[in-house]
């Protein structure tokens, strides 16, 4: 697990509210198995500039992040939604709408909740 995640926050992925999600020092996206928001923090919204409200119920990455709409980011997520297995971080650069943002992602699948996660740090 990345280290910028909060351990408290994994312990309680199934039942994560939003402003659980808010008060978090990273940006934390729940998505389904095919990339739809559910869920969306204010730390994400303000790095990407993205409003909660416009962020929720679109494609992560066909419609608010259009930029990770490539095999070096979603390819790797359906990779981790195929096999079963998503657990994976890397560096990143965010270009969509914004300045070149260097981040850290890590995509997470919660098994007791059978949840997906885009979790979001500057670097």
């Amino acid at each position: 697990m990345s280290k910028f995640i909060d351990q408290n926050i994994i312990g309680k992925l199934g039942t994560l509210t939003q402003s659980e999600a808010d008060a978090a020092s990273f940006g934390i996206v729940k998505v389904d198995g095919s990339g739809k928001i559910l869920l969306y923090n204010k730390y994400e919204s303000e790095l990407a500039n993205v409003p909660i409200q416009t962020a929720v119920g679109k494609n992560f990455f066909t419609e608010v992040a259009i930029c990770t709409n490539n095999r070096i980011f979603y390819g790797r997520f359906k990779e981790g939604m195929v096999s079963g297995d998503l657990d994976i971080a890397f560096n990143y650069v965010f270009t969509y709408k914004m300045k070149p943002t260097n981040v850290v992602i890590h995509l997470y699948h919660d098994n007791p909740s059978n949840t997906n996660w885009i979790f979001v740090k500057l670097r």
